[in-house]
């Protein structure tokens, strides 16, 4: 039975979102040539992945010439918060208390990072 459809990014996704985040645009054979890994990815696999990433909505293409450039239609943050949110909701029963607590009770959190989160906390009060 095929897998469902998801609206959130996969790992692999990912990488390539990462490409075209960080360059602003790209064409298939910028991100090709942009991803690491062994073995490297195709053409055809990245041209693939591109437009499903379309379809998903988080980037939209022009073609210059022969070649289509893909740009960004989600920023990173907003895909961030729409991760976290489905993670919160999966995971912890839509509770953010719980997922810090988790956070917390997980590792050690050193008193740089605990002083940062208390700021974040009176500055959202």
């Amino acid at each position: 039975m095929p897998r469902a459809k998801s609206p959130h990014l996969t790992d692999a996704e990912l990488r390539l979102m990462e490409v075209v985040w960080k360059r602003g645009s790209a064409t298939v054979a910028d991100v090709v040539a942009s991803v690491t890994g062994d073995p490297p990815l195709a053409y055809s696999t990245v041209f693939t992945m591109l437009r499903i990433l379309e379809n998903k909505g988080y980037l939209v293409h022009r073609t210059e010439g022969r070649a289509f450039v893909y740009k960004p239609a989600v920023k990173r943050a907003a895909a961030r918060d729409n991760a976290v949110r489905h993670l919160v909701r999966r995971f912890f029963d839509g509770s953010t208390d719980l997922l810090l607590l988790n956070l917390l009770e997980d590792r050690e959190i050193n008193s740089r990072e605990i002083a940062r989160l208390r700021r974040r906390i009176e500055e959202d009060k």
